[in-house]
């Protein structure tokens, strides 16, 4: 039987989960990355024997490519200064 959108969402937001070390509180982050990649998939050209064809990267205002997966910030450090 062929999986069901809500079920393909649910397995990807959970391995979203586990790939980002089981955090808590962001369900709904994940729930959100996987429906915007599930969509992406629906929206993309499939070839002739129904396998994905790869999606282009999108480049942002900056230039950088993304491929519509949302990744948190790096974490800021206080940078210490030597005296010289």
């Amino acid at each position: 039987m062929a999986e069901t959108r809500e079920e393909w969402i649910k397995k990807r937001a959970y391995t979203l989960w586990e790939e980002e070390g089981y955090p808590t509180g962001r369900d709904s982050i994940h729930w959100e990355q996987a429906r915007h990649e599930r969509d992406a998939l629906e929206g993309s050209a499939a070839s002739s024997d129904g396998k994905e064809v790869k999606l282009k990267a999108k480049r942002t205002a900056t230039g950088a490519k993304t491929n519509g997966v949302v990744t948190p910030a790096p974490k800021r450090t206080a940078s210490r200064k030597t005296a010289s």
